[in-house]
């Protein structure tokens, strides 16, 4: 293509120089760039280096040109993709003898100050066709490879936005291109110009000069801008987020702060506080982020960052909602939102202080070379809702010289603890008040706690086993399918999962098996299986063991110890064990037990078979910090499954097969459904008001337990 004519040296001798102002403030650069992988469009999405610039300086008020500068850039990966070797017609011999990335940032500071000054320009400003070549590879590249661009990479005019602002009945700007600019000017290009990047920026600066005649007021006024620095600051649960704003980061290192995940979008705006780091149900970094950015387009160029790498950790990066954002980063404490407040401040946060220390011993702890922003009042204690201290602390930095100063003391001793200080930001600070404020889901009242459902089946000799060291994910599928066959040994109602005092899986588990001979058989064949990577230790046990570890005692390698019921803050008032009017179940733990908890007294058989629940002198034991926490009321055991609505009727009561209609049977069922799910299902009609064990399964016998259909019959 041959290139636009040559604009002409100088302003109109015949225009009024005031009659014809310029709104541009100085010079412009016209810079283009490419790197070795993708062009276009997806420019800097595959994270590859850049290799060439190409540049040429205007000056608007005289509308003349300086020298076009092309210089090629040393690529630390010197593969170039087939897009860019055709295009460009460049070589990897070719880019191994071009200058370092520094050294060409360097010539491109003194060509143009040179240029701009033989023009007789003031300031310049950078123009480019389009955002990626400046926020998606020049500030990614540069923050890799630690080097500290100029201030005048930090703001630039969009050629694109500047057009459709004079134009806006052409296509949006994300969609034109400098050659359908430059055919809606009606300016003459031609295919000659083989040299990859100049015919680029002699079209653009064309495009500029035509602009220019219109003398618009909104030309090449307001200049993007690129943050150089993230913004901490706090977020309110009432806060609106837009969901176009918002992006999900997952696989971030455990140790990363919002500061480096800022680093990761460098060149991209995130919001004022826009870096939600996510904790998990312990409160440590489960490795997301949720993160803010200013507008929609920001955030469609950050969803080009999937895979891009922190390190040598890939990153991926998804849509979230604003729901998400506000969920995680957003809090209601005025105390939180008071010390937080303070802007530009450093977050550090302390965790294993002794509960009886106070501001005066963390500040002592510190010490004066890394004095706390505000003294007293840069410290925020976290405590549980009845006041009680939870060992944690905040603290502000007035810079990141202090936070590194303070980061020293990691692990350092105050009284007979060592302290662990992490960076910190303030959407975790509001995680944790928020974790702490809501409480525990098993709060340790002075109510009595639920009796446990189901009786124990007394055992003869060792006839359970112990499962430690199970995921917290592990559900009761999870340990059947990896006992294997050894599930069809399980008694009925036979699994039992410990959970700890927030309502949380602790990783034990007990199994009541039909004999000692078979609890010792699984447990040969089974311990240190792998389940979801990690090893589980299957050991034998008795009943009675059972018991004392679900009552809140402990058993360890040498021994039983029992429950601590010595604790008067731990300890219900008496209750005799499956005796009188049940405990009525509140609503937020009523989701953890099966429906045959709720049981009235007249459902339990008169005269119950005696269980050795409970050792003899331990009626008054109680769950102080262990949840009880039984198998679904039909989990897959001996018992098996009916082989036809036939035997479901003759296991039905005699009271409800009287009433006519009072049997439906269910088919196609989903294997994942339970029994709350069917219930839901009947929420509009009446079942029995005495018993929701009406809900029986059946299926067919030949199936293994872990296949049989579900199929439910309703009385």
């Amino acid at each position: 293509m041959t290139p636009p004519p040559p604009p002409p040296p100088g302003p109109d001798p015949g225009a009024d120089p005031a009659a014809d102002p310029c709104p541009c403030p100085g010079s412009l650069v016209v810079l283009f760039g490419a790197t070795a992988g993708a062009l276009g469009r997806d420019l800097g999405s595959d994270e590859t280096d850049l290799i060439l610039l190409v540049w040429q300086v205007v000056e608007p008020r005289s509308r003349q040109v300086g020298t076009l500068h092309k210089s090629l850039v040393r690529a630390e990966a010197a593969a170039l993709s087939t897009q860019c070797r055709e295009a460009s017609g460049l070589s990897a011999d070719s880019l191994a003898r071009a200058e370092p990335l520094d050294k060409v940032l360097q010539q491109f500071s003194q060509l143009v100050n040179g240029d701009v000054a033989l023009l007789g320009g003031g300031p310049y400003m950078l123009c480019t066709d389009g955002q990626q070549l400046l926020r998606q590879v020049l500030h990614p590249e540069a923050s890799r490879k630690n080097l500290v661009l100029p201030d005048t990479f930090f703001s630039f005019y969009d050629l694109r936005r500047e057009f459709h602002m004079q134009h806006p009945s052409t296509c949006p700007a994300r969609d034109l291109t400098v050659a359908t600019m430059a055919q809606d000017l009606g300016l003459e290009t031609d295919a000659t110009e083989d040299d990859f990047g100049v015919w680029e920026v002699k079209t653009m600066v064309a495009v500029i000069l035509d602009l220019l005649k219109e003398s618009s007021s909104q030309l090449f006024s307001k200049p993007e801008v690129i943050k150089q620095k993230y913004e901490t600051g706090p977020c309110s649960k009432a806060d609106v987020v837009d969901s176009e704003t918002v992006v999900r980061a997952r696989g971030l290192p455990w140790q990363s702060s919002d500061q480096d995940v800022a680093r990761f979008f460098k060149g991209l705006n995130v919001a004022r506080g826009g870096v939600a780091l996510c904790l998990n149900a312990q409160g440590r970094r489960n490795g997301e982020a949720l993160i803010r950015f200013v507008d929609s387009e920001q955030r469609d160029l950050a969803l080009q960052r999937h895979k891009h790498h922190m390190g040598v950790r890939y990153i991926e990066v998804y849509k979230a909602t604003g729901e998400e954002f506000v969920k995680i980063a957003g809090g209601t404490s005025l105390e939180v939102a008071r010390f937080l407040s303070r802007e530009d401040q450093v977050i550090l946060r302390l965790r294993g202080l002794p509960f009886s220390a106070g501001p005066m011993d963390v500040l002592g702890f510190l010490g004066p070379e890394c004095p706390v922003t505000g003294g007293a009042e840069g410290l925020l204690f976290v405590r549980h809702p009845d006041g009680r201290p939870t060992g944690d602390a905040f603290a502000l930095f007035a810079c990141e010289e202090l936070a590194q100063a303070a980061l020293r003391r990691h692990k350092g001793m105050l009284g007979k603890r060592y302290i662990e200080l992490f960076r910190s930001t303030a959407a975790e600070v509001q995680q944790v008040l928020n974790r702490y404020a809501s409480g525990p889901l098993l709060p340790t009242l002075t109510a009595p706690l639920l009796p446990i459902p189901f009786p124990l089946a007394p055992g003869t000799g060792r006839d359970c086993v112990r499962l430690r060291g199970l995921p917290y994910t592990a559900t009761i599928e999870d340990i059947l399918s990896f006992l294997g066959e050894a599930a069809a040994d399980i008694r009925p109602h036979g699994v039992h999962m410990v959970l700890n005092q927030q309502g949380r899986p602790s990783g034990d588990a007990f199994i009541q098996m039909t004999s000692a001979e078979r609890a010792l058989a699984t447990a040969q064949r089974c311990h240190k299986k792998v389940m979801k990577e990690r090893y589980v230790e299957v050991v034998p046990c008795s009943t009675e063991e059972m018991s004392r570890v679900l009552m809140g005692g402990t058993l360890g390698r040498s021994g039983m110890s029992p429950p601590p019921c010595k604790l008067p803050c731990l300890s219900p008032p008496t209750y005799a064990t499956f005796q009188g009017t049940p405990t009525l179940i509140p609503t937020e733990t009523a989701a953890l037990y099966p429906s045959s908890a709720l049981l009235p007294a007249a459902r339990v058989p008169a005269a119950p078979t005696p269980v050795a629940y409970y050792p003899g002198p331990a009626t008054q034991l109680y769950l102080n910090y262990t949840a009880y926490y039984p198998s679904p009321p039909v989990s897959p055991t001996t018992v098996g499954y009916l082989t036809t609505p036939t035997a479901a009727l003759a296991s039905a009561p005699t009271s409800v097969l009287s009433q006519p209609g009072a049997l439906v049977r269910m088919q196609g069922v989903p294997y994942t459904a339970g029994m709350k799910d069917l219930l839901s299902v009947f929420q509009a009609y009446q079942l029995p008001a005495d018993d929701y064990t009406s809900l029986m399964p059946v299926g067919d016998p030949p199936r293994t337990v872990l296949q049989a259909p579900k199929e439910w019959v309703c009385l």
